[in-house]
């Protein structure tokens, strides 16, 4: 913890909507002044598009708040470098499937830095701990919560009817699951709804050796073991996007939890980004890229853009939507332009503003604590232009680390 901050986290309220209780929580970290943090990161068949660095600048937002507030941090962000998709583009570019995974990854990393975010604290990716995988699969084995397939296929499965609570993070009853994506005539499984912890090699395919037959992570097993060998058997926050609830989450706590582990405390999840109303896929033609939107606004007016919205809210794209938030953007600037100009250097305040921190102490309301920014803009551009220059040093200081929380001080080391 930063000296002098143990006093003030002892008087915070923060709060969250926490997914497994379908309400908003009062933030009570594991350990007292620290904070843990998993976000399920990119899964590198392809390069990013909006919809998935919106995930990595909601969740840095979070990471820097905390950290303002003065916990230490430690934030574990993934990266799924196997997985069904990225084998079959690999095959159809006639390519190595690790060749596919590093562009892709390069290009997600190219892309937060690009868009403002921090470097994770770690950034594991799922084939450097596949020992941490088997470990987890005998202990479930040994507990009865998984079997090898009997068919010798090297196929290992989750027996989601050994867990009851399995659904809950879902808010599903185990007779509503439908049948895993794996689910084949072909597959040795004991009920359709099992999940694949590892996946029996195939020719051609990337494969390890295991107890139990050569072959590769599936990608529930990858989360869990990743997430536990950094944050801990139990950790605080996990966070991804909405689409990841059901199976992907859902999965990841049962497993967990059922081989002993506390696993996440709180679950975060952001929006969905849409296009058309529709979510932005290859398979609908609609997806976003950053080169290409940042050829239309700059990389810190497209995080503007991307910040602006509650973090649980969806966005429908737009390119009238994406320039409004440039020109907000842009009035925000102005004004610490002019301020720098009038009053020469202007530095950070050590404190927000009460209300800004009270929004994003709620749920991580940005939008409300947005207005408090574009509020200091215009009472700072007011004493401006009445010679006001200690109230507008003192509105330009506090925009400043309002700014810096967000990652959108256009006069901070990332953007000047």
């Amino acid at each position: 913890m930063r000296e002098g901050k143990a006093d003030t986290l002892k008087s915070v309220s923060l709060r969250f909507y926490d997914t497994s209780a379908r309400q908003v929580r009062e933030f009570a970290p594991l350990r007292e002044g620290c904070a843990s943090l998993y976000l399920c990161g990119a899964t590198v068949q392809a390069p990013p598009h909006i919809g998935h660095i919106r995930s990595g600048v909601n969740f840095d937002i979070l990471r820097r708040w905390l950290t303002h507030l003065g916990y230490d941090v430690t934030f574990c962000r993934n990266v799924t470098d196997i997985d069904d998709k990225i084998i079959v583009t690999a095959s159809e570019e006639g390519v190595p499937w690790w060749q596919v995974s590093e562009r892709n990854q390069r290009a997600f990393t190219w892309s937060y830095e690009t868009l403002g975010c921090l470097p994770p604290t770690v950034e594991p990716r799922a084939t450097g701990h596949v020992p941490e995988m088997i470990e987890l699969m005998q202990r479930l084995i040994e507990d009865g919560h998984a079997y090898a397939a009997e068919d010798g296929s090297g196929d290992v499965y989750f027996d989601v009817r050994s867990y009851p609570p399995y659904g809950e993070l879902s808010n599903q009853r185990l007779d509503q699951v439908q049948e895993a994506a794996d689910s084949d005539p072909d597959r040795d499984k004991r009920d359709p709804r099992d999940f694949a912890l590892w996946k029996g090699a195939k020719p051609g395919e990337p494969s390890w050796d295991t107890p139990w037959g050569r072959g590769r992570p599936g990608w529930h097993l990858e989360c869990s073991a990743m997430a536990t060998k950094y944050l801990g058997p139990s950790f605080d926050i996990h966070g991804g996007g909405l689409d990841l609830v059901f199976p992907h989450h859902e999965n990841e706590q049962a497993q967990s939890r059922a081989a002993g582990d506390g696993f996440a405390q709180y679950w975060l999840h952001n929006g969905m980004l849409k296009v058309g109303g529709e979510k932005m896929s290859k398979s609908v033609g609609n997806s976003l890229l950053i080169p290409k939107l940042i050829e239309k606004v700059r990389p810190v007016e497209l995080r503007y853009y991307l910040a602006q919205a509650h973090y649980r809210s969806t966005i429908d794209y737009s390119d009238e939507a994406l320039q409004e938030a440039a020109a907000a953007y842009q009035r925000v600037e102005g004004f610490l332009t002019r301020a720098v100009e009038v009053l020469g250097e202007v530095a950070p305040a050590q404190q927000v503003p009460g209300d800004f921190e009270a929004a994003l102490n709620d749920d991580l309301g940005v939008s409300q604590a947005l207005a408090v920014v574009h509020g200091h803009v215009r009472e700072g551009n007011s004493a401006l232009a009445s010679d006001s220059n200690d109230k507008a040093a003192q509105y330009a200081s506090e925009l400043r680390t309002m700014l810096d929380v967000l990652g959108l001080d256009p006069l901070g080391e990332q953007w000047s």
